[in-house]
């Protein structure tokens, strides 16, 4: 535990949690007690292993409910207009016309809605900006609505910019007040001047990766609707906490209000950390009309404004002694966030990823008239690792050493970053069982034949992610007075299994049986908080809280039980939802529960403080692609990957995000690219037709695996983050082998024909 005054004496400490790359410090509160770490060799017999997932019923017959499946009685139906422009000011709109119309309702424009929302303003920064919304009885009646009411829009246009080139030109539109460009961030250690005077061979090239959104199978939405002065919201959301926070400043209501419902949520990716305009045009209307509306994004709108992976561009310079060890890394980058976006870019995979003593990064954050920048799946990371993988392979082949050797030459011991010792890292395992699934060789290939048509190539790449996860989470674990458990918290599972990991660990914990614990989720009014479901930290975070739950209902079980069975509690233990006395069954739990009467066992958990250590789920990649050289397709053939991520609670749903994670690495790497239209600056491909991502017929064989084992210094249950890590060294990977491949390196994703050809043409 961290903390400014002695863990153990204190009942709220500091301590320092990465969300998102980001770093953050804490105030939080220490747990009553924690449970004994479970360590690598701990006789676990339910966690560990992959039981069918809870909620795969529902699913696969179509019975789970999503936020479009809501149906509330009188339900209306609402629609968001957005403008087609990029830059300007709205000078009119007729909604007088549109709120005669058949069946609408209502209608809102410029300033009907509290300006905490930012809804529709008259000063247009970027197409697809909401402008307007309409109501009406059936969602055919509303976008009937929303098209007369867009044809009535008229603009004053002003010149704009939605490249990255454009918005740094002399000449430049304003994109923002304030200027389109934030101060250079630069973090520097060690004396980059001397590294490169020390290196005997020095590589720079400039990397450009391009805009990728999130296309989320379901769009973002929101059903609302008002019980008095109490407002009840069902969301697609990975924070259903945090969308209650943002509504209740948003509104000016009290937190205790808004009651937030996630049941089931198809894709998010890091676009749904908090309310939008959607959230907020359902409850506006939803109040105004005194009956319940829903509103949801239709696919332009959600490929136009849910938010984006920005693009960058990254001039990386990498110099080393002729052994391979490094001496310098440097990057300058410019990071194109749209009108909005956190500051956060590429730059601090690179002062983790390599054991080097002189770095330094300069970001520059940068404002184009574009939707605003959303976190993706490991944001900053995959932009970053792109650009330092590919330099690094770059080296490797101007050095003439295997890109493995030269990795596991630099291979970091230690966060220099943060200055501390990692709580675990087997990257160099990684290598060694990624190398034997692939076959990878330690010699370096010879050049490819440049007769041949279809040319093959092999590439690796590597990650670093911080998934310590971290506090605040609670949880309660209640004994039914029939012996079921149920576990309760209020967190959220996007389609990645936490109800099925969590009642794994609750359990294993509490000597249940699996079919006799369910885990409750997602509801702000009945659950105990949880944070958002973001940077790989749900089963970091929630799961030890879980277990102390699930403890603490063991032992109080455990207590009344010696009492029923005039029996001293260290004679007791607990297993398959038996109470055992001398390791023999003497009571089940239905049976204590029912001489209990209306005793209630109720155990209640809490994560604690963060190691004073560097926890990251680290991993190698391995990738084999096919190029056709007269057309330019890239083909991926295989991917191996191996990932180190402490304990793996289920392995079939820990495959299946690693599974997840390379198929979008494989879209960024060879498909996506959101186009604009510079002239007009409106989006070009805001649909899933011109914006491709993978389909089955792109997915190449995939060996995915972890290590096995255990983190207990990372938290007592062993286990971290496995989200984004898989998406990170996916592209580096591809492009290493796409550049095997043809022997011309491609330094701008994704890998399409015109790309590849443009390369061999030099």
């Amino acid at each position: 535990m961290s903390g400014s005054r002695d863990a153990k004496s204190a009942r709220f400490v500091q301590t320092i949690v990465e969300v998102e790359g980001r770093t953050e410090t804490r105030i939080v509160e220490v747990p009553a007690f924690e449970p004994a770490p479970w360590t690598a060799d701990a006789p676990l017999t339910i966690v560990g292993t992959s039981p069918p997932r809870v909620d795969a019923f529902e699913k696969v017959t179509g019975r789970a409910r999503y936020t479009a499946d809501t149906v509330r009685p009188g339900m209306l139906h609402a629609v968001i207009v957005r403008a087609p422009i990029a830059k300007g000011t709205l000078t009119s709109l007729d909604l007088t016309t549109v709120r005669t119309l058949p069946g609408v309702r209502g209608a809102l424009g410029p300033g009907d809605a509290p300006s905490a929302t930012r809804l529709f303003r008259r000063e247009v920064s970027y197409a697809g900006q909401p402008l307007a919304a309409v109501c009406a009885e059936s969602l055919q009646d509303a976008e009937r609505a929303a098209a007369v009411l867009e044809a009535s829009l008229a603009f004053d246009r002003v010149p704009h910019a939605v490249t990255v080139d454009d918005a740094i030109a002399a000449d430049a539109p304003l994109v923002r007040r304030g200027g389109n460009a934030t101060e250079p961030t630069i973090v520097e250690r060690g004396d980059v001047t001397q590294g490169l005077a020390d290196a005997d061979v020095t590589i720079t090239r400039e990397y450009r990766t391009p805009v990728a959104l999130h296309s989320a199978l379901e769009p973002h939405g929101a059903v609302c609707e008002w019980t008095g002065d109490h407002l009840t919201i069902w969301e697609s959301t990975q924070g259903i906490f945090r969308v209650r926070s943002d509504v209740a400043r948003a509104l000016d209501l009290p937190q205790g209000q808004v009651r937030v419902l996630k049941d089931y949520m198809g894709g998010g990716f890091g676009a749904k950390n908090g309310a939008g305009a959607h959230t907020y045009t359902a409850a506006l209307f939803a109040r105004a009309l005194g009956a319940p509306v829903r509103c949801l994004n239709d696919r332009r709108a959600e490929q136009t404004d849910s938010g984006n992976r920005p693009a960058t561009v990254q001039k990386v310079t990498v110099g080393a002694r002729r052994d391979g060890t490094l001496t310098a890394i440097v990057l300058d980058a410019l990071v194109p966030l749209g009108v909005s976006g956190w500051d956060g870019g590429p730059a601090q995979v690179y002062h983790e990823m390599y054991a080097c003593p002189n770095i330094r990064t300069t970001e520059t954050c940068v404002y184009i008239n574009a939707s605003g920048m959303q976190a993706f799946r490991g944001p900053g990371y995959v932009e970053g690792a792109f650009a330092l993988e590919g330099a690094i392979n770059a080296l490797a082949h101007a050095l003439q050493i295997d890109p493995v050797a030269l990795r596991l030459t630099n291979l970091a011991t230690r966060d220099d970053r943060v200055d501390r010792e990692f709580s675990s890292n087997r990257l160099a395992e990684c290598y060694a069982e990624g190398m034997r699934r692939f076959g990878w060789t330690s010699a370096v290939p010879p050049r490819p034949s440049t007769v041949s048509r279809l040319r093959r190539g092999r590439g690796v790449a590597a990650q670093t992610w911080p998934t310590g996860g971290g506090p605040p989470a609670y949880a309660n674990v209640r004994i039914n007075s029939d012996g079921s458990v149920d576990v309760l918290t209020g967190t959220q599972d996007l389609g990645t299994g936490s109800r099925t990991i969590l009642a794994q660990i609750a359990a294993e914990a509490l000597g249940a049986r699996l079919d006799a614990v369910r885990a409750v989720i997602g509801d702000t009014e009945r659950l105990p908080y949880a944070g958002n479901s973001w940077g790989s930290m749900t089963t970091p975070s929630v799961g030890p809280a879980v277990r102390m739950a699930a403890d603490d209902a063991r032992t109080q079980l455990l207590e009344a039980a010696a009492q029923l069975l005039e029996t001293p509690v260290d004679r007791l233990t607990t297993r398959g939802s038996q109470v055992l006395r001398d390791g023999v069954a003497a009571r089940s739990f239905a049976e204590l529960c029912r001489a209990l009467g209306k005793l209630q066992i109720v155990g209640h958990g809490s994560r604690g403080p963060n190691p004073a250590l560097a926890v990251v789920t680290v991993g190698a990649q391995f990738a084999e692609v096919e190029v056709d050289a007269e057309t330019g397709i890239v083909r991926v053939l295989r991917l191996v990957a191996v990932h180190d991520a402490g304990r793996i609670i289920n392995p079939a749903l820990a495959e299946s995000q690693l599974h997840g994670g390379i198929i979008q690495g494989i879209g960024y790497a060879v498909f996506e690219e959101r186009h604009i239209d510079r002239t007009h600056g409106a989006p070009l491909n805001a649909n899933l037709h011109d914006y491709k991502v993978p389909t089955m017929a792109d997915i190449p064989a995939i060996d995915a695996s972890f290590l096995d084992g255990a983190d207990p210094a990372a938290n007592h249950v062993g286990a971290r983050g496995i989200a984004e890590p898989p998406i990170i060294p996916t592209a580096p990977a591809i492009a290493a082998a796409v550049a095997d491949a043809l022997g011309v390196e491609l330094c701008a994703l994704p890998l399409t024909p015109w790309r590849v050809l443009g390369a061999l043409a030099g």
